[in-house]
């Protein structure tokens, strides 16, 4: 009976005292309107920016913070922010209603529609811009009329790139971008193989730069290098299907833009599917080697993830669909896999033509997969080969909205233009 009196009395204790702790903690706790602004400001820019966005309904004060300038100046010193994925409807006309993939909270959002252009004067209407390109927190457009603008999916600010003089003429091959806290810069691919030239808007001066002619690069023989030298085929059987590349054309000008040993390196497709190197820094530029033989690739596309360039591609054989992610090794100098979906994820696209379009974002992809039949995202882990399929997103009225592609930005209210 002492012993169980004891055990009662030792249990009363215990709660005594951490009620009293309690009430210790409760005396010196502080609320956030007691730090100081610079302190305040610090700590919010290091919310998530779904999160920030959502407690700026809290009180005026944390409202008027999205426009302050050292709060802009905190949240530049995060140095990284969970990306979002900008997606780009097939519809024209949801188009007006953007929608971004998050990465960290797994859902969708919906953005404000995007003031890109307003109607000149004597003119009935807009131009028709569509994503090209993605840095930083920026997204470049690109119009039917050939103008430029970049944006601030979050904030909605919006800036109009001068037009391009008379080089505008050749074709348009691949657009990429860069962006930091301080500037952004467009760079362009112009021309025909083997012509080709580079030509950069720079945000600082807020002009074009003179163009700059590319050299095809010379190997040891001295002659140039072409595709055909070194001819590389992973599929060394089995029943390849022959169709023509599949290309989207919201991605026509898709691009990969890689810093390697402080050289810029962009790599685009080449209008037959073969991978194209531009070295920026030494004005050079090569072919790789086909991963598949003329006329047997179904759908390829490139994509950035982690400073690399890597080369998604979807084939079918022995009546099934793959798709695999390859890598340029370059002591061996031929394409290394890294990763593959599958089979039994992959076989649903088999015969679908399916068009499959790439966005990048850190150790991971967004990988679109379009047709008239089939309409699928997929997220995968390239460090761990990891394949997860999103879930469809829906209009209002309950309609699942059907998605190209998709350009990876980070969501930065500080982004500026």
């Amino acid at each position: 009976m002492k012993m169980e009196i004891g055990g009662e009395w030792d249990l009363v204790l215990r709660r005594t005292q951490k009620r009293k702790f309690l009430e210790i903690c409760e005396d010196s706790r502080f609320s956030m309107e007691e730090l100081n602004q610079d302190l305040l400001e610090r700590v919010l820019s290091w919310l998530p920016t779904s999160t920030f966005l959502r407690l700026t309904s809290v009180c005026k004060k944390w409202k008027s913070m999205a426009d302050s300038a050292t709060f802009r100046l905190a949240c530049s010193q995060v140095p990284f922010r969970d990306p979002w994925f900008f997606m780009v409807d097939s519809d024209p006309q949801l188009s007006q209603h953007p929608v971004v993939f998050d990465s960290a909270e797994k859902n969708w959002k919906k953005l404000n529609p995007l003031p890109l252009v307003q109607p000149k004067k004597n003119q009935e209407s807009c131009s028709n811009y569509i994503p090209v390109a993605a840095s930083g927190g920026l997204i470049c457009f690109h119009s039917t009329n050939g103008d430029f603008t970049v944006s601030n999916p979050v904030t909605g600010s919006t800036r109009l790139i001068p037009a391009l003089n008379s080089i505008s003429q050749l074709p348009i091959l691949a657009i990429s971008m860069t962006a930091n806290s301080e500037r952004f810069k467009l760079v362009l691919i112009l021309g025909h193989i083997p012509n080709l030239l580079f030509k950069m808007y720079n945000s600082s001066t807020d002009q074009w730069e003179e163009e700059i002619p590319l050299n095809q690069k010379i190997n040891s023989y001295g002659e140039a290098e072409k595709d055909d030298e070194h001819l590389q085929y992973f599929l060394t059987s089995g029943n390849v299907v022959s169709a023509d590349m599949q290309r989207s054309p919201f991605k026509q000008y898709s691009s990969a833009l890689t810093v390697e040993n402080g050289e810029e390196i962009l790599y685009f497709l080449s209008s037959s599917g073969t991978v194209v190197s531009c070295n920026l820094t030494h004005k050079l530029f090569f072919e790789y080697p086909r991963l598949l033989p003329v006329f047997s690739e179904y759908s390829i596309d490139i994509v950035e993830c982690g400073g690399q360039m890597y080369v998604v591609l979807l084939s079918e054989f022995f009546e099934s669909a793959s798709i695999r992610v390859w890598k340029w090794d370059q002591n061996m100098h031929a394409w290394q896999q890294i990763a593959a979906m599958p089979p039994a994820s992959s076989h649903k696209f088999y015969g679908k033509k399916v068009d499959i379009n790439c966005s990048g974002a850190g150790d991971e992809m967004l990988v679109c997969l379009n047709s008239a039949e089939v309409c699928s995202y997929v997220m995968c882990n390239l460090v761990r080969n990891e394949w997860t399929e999103l879930p469809h997103c829906y209009t209002d009225d309950d309609k699942s909205r059907e998605f190209v592609c998709a350009f990876s930005f980070e969501p930065r209210i500080e982004a500026d233009i």
